[in-house]
């Protein structure tokens, strides 16, 4: 009876503990809501120092390098071949960010078993995860952003494993010239960006963790294996300590980018967001899924082009159309539009911003003082830009306008003789291709919807919360059922778990 009663205890015991376990995560109904903070699973951290003022010229280098990547196609890896949110940190603000850096934004990462975190660079202009690895000699050990650097290590996770040359990874789907395979038999690459930096390494195996909405819980501490590059070596700007990081998250189109391997297995839909904030603390929140705001409007992505490609028709100031022929912004292999979260600031098609300038110092020739400062046009003003500067918009293909405030295309650059002086954040194009940067991509919401080619953007706070869609996933891909039946067998697994602890107790008070 003695024995009977301690089974029966053992099993209430163990009810309880899980039961206790599953009331303690949210079940929200219909949206899952995350607060854009550090309380999320991977921040999106600010990359540069509030008081860290540079010139334009520098701004311009800076993104001349990020250029080079794109336009060469070397920070792209198809050169070789649930819901998940990720709070980000970092500065839209051109006067504060760094100076010859492609990095703006960055967010944390863990992977591997036991999980170790990473800083990586945000980047829809790129498509692997990579990482520095611990046998790296010539990287960076220390960083000028105050975070500490970590290296993968290969041998201490128990979960790693190589892509051999015969992997269908390696030997088909990604064999390019780019592609290399070692003497121990690793898939190997090797990165050659436009600006002379370089990283070259081995890809990899192992376990990824984040937290996803599933159904209609939140579950933590999910995990999926996904492939992912580690660099052994690195070259030019990639080996300054300055505004070092662990490495690069890309968000491009190809097959190796994590979205399109988790959405591909049916673990998250084939979508990611983003919200930047633009205000003096930076940061935002990056969503593998579908950030859910009233207004939302979209455009088709332009076909067959490595990046995300709009097609811009015509720019309107003050709700009149510019004299700029369309055809300036037609895609090609070299010219088009393109969305990209690593450059700064924004750049027209000299076709396109010799109008728009005239435009805007035209409508505000009465208001303020015009000003050359360093080469760059600039405006002496007294009072709020917002009452004297007229609102810009961008018209995409599908309907879609780009609604533009001042400051989305203005920058503060400090005061000159009493008045705060404005500069004009919009270059020409060195290249022949217009790119919309995190000038005017901060302060919305962005939904890459890469089931229906399109994207998405709607004005929103980015220090507010966000609703997340937990049911347009299961519209678009599978149902889903590889992630549930995870997360059921995780509370199985729980379950059991607690019996056996509980028996354990048991067992041993029944015998004292």
């Amino acid at each position: 009876m003695r024995i009977f009663r301690s089974l029966m205890l053992a099993v209430a015991l163990a009810v309880a503990l899980a039961v206790t376990e599953l009331a303690a995560s949210p079940l929200p109904s219909v949206f899952a809501k995350y607060a854009a903070g550090p309380a999320k699973i991977l921040p999106l951290e600010r990359a540069f120092p509030l008081d860290e003022a540079v010139e334009l010229s520098e701004l311009r280098a800076r993104d001349r390098v990020r250029h080079a990547r794109i336009l060469l196609g070397g920070g792209r890896q198809s050169s070789v071949g649930g819901v998940v949110d990720f709070p980000v940190q970092g500065s839209s603000d051109p006067y504060l960010v760094g100076s010859k850096t492609t990095m703006l934004y960055f967010t944390k990462v863990k992977l591997g078993s036991p999980p170790t975190e990473f800083n990586v660079q945000i980047d829809t202009g790129s498509d692997i995860l990579w990482v520095t690895c611990s046998s790296c000699s010539n990287c960076p050990h220390s960083s000028g952003l105050g975070i500490d650097l970590h290296f993968f290590d290969a041998p201490g996770s128990l979960t790693a494993g190589s892509v051999t040359c015969s992997d269908p990874i390696c030997s088909s789907v990604f064999q390019t010239t780019a592609a290399q395979c070692s003497e121990n038999n690793q898939c190997g690459y090797s990165f050659r960006y436009g600006d002379g930096s370089g990283t070259s390494g081995y890809y990899m195996t192992d376990t990824f963790y984040f937290d996803a909405i599933l159904g209609e819980s939140l579950v933590a501490n999910s995990s999926a294996p996904i492939v992912f590059g580690c660099s052994t070596y690195q070259s030019g700007d990639l080996t300054k300590s300055d505004k070092a990081v662990d490495g690069i998250f890309g968000f491009g189109k190809g097959k190796l980018s994590v979205v399109s391997q988790l959405s591909s297995r049916g673990i998250t839909p084939p979508v990611f967001s983003h919200c930047l904030k633009g205000d003096g603390s930076g940061g935002g929140v990056f969503v593998l899924g579908e950030i859910l705001v009233p207004g939302m409007v979209y455009s088709p992505l332009v076909p067959s082009q490595p990046h995300y490609n709009l097609n811009l028709l015509s720019i309107g100031v003050n709700g009149q159309m510019l004299p700029i022929d369309a055809a300036v912004f037609e895609a090609s292999n070299t010219r088009g539009t393109i969305v990209d979260t690593g450059t700064t600031l924004t750049y027209l098609v000299k076709e396109a911003y010799d109008p728009f300038l005239n435009a805007i110092s035209n409508s505000v020739s009465q208001l303020v003082t015009p000003i050359i400062s360093n080469g760059e046009q600039c405006y002496l003003v007294s009072t709020s830009i917002s009452d004297m500067f007229p609102p810009v918009s961008l018209n995409f293909a599908g309907g879609a306008s780009m609604m533009l405030r001042p400051q989305d295309y203005l920058f503060h650059y400090g005061f000159y003789d009493g008045a705060s002086m404005w500069c004009i954040g919009f270059q020409k194009a060195p290249e022949e291709q217009t790119i919309l940067g995190d000038l005017v991509l901060k302060d919305k919401v962005f939904v890459y919807d890469l089931a229906r080619q399109r994207i998405g953007w709607a004005n929103y706070d980015c220090s507010m919360s966000v609703n997340v869609s937990v049911t347009s996933g299961k519209d678009i891909v599978n149902s889903g059922q590889p992630c549930l039946n995870i997360s059921a067998r995780d509370i199985l697994l729980r379950f059991f778990f607690s019996i056996l602890v509980a028996l354990l107790l048991c067992i041993f008070f029944s015998l004292t």
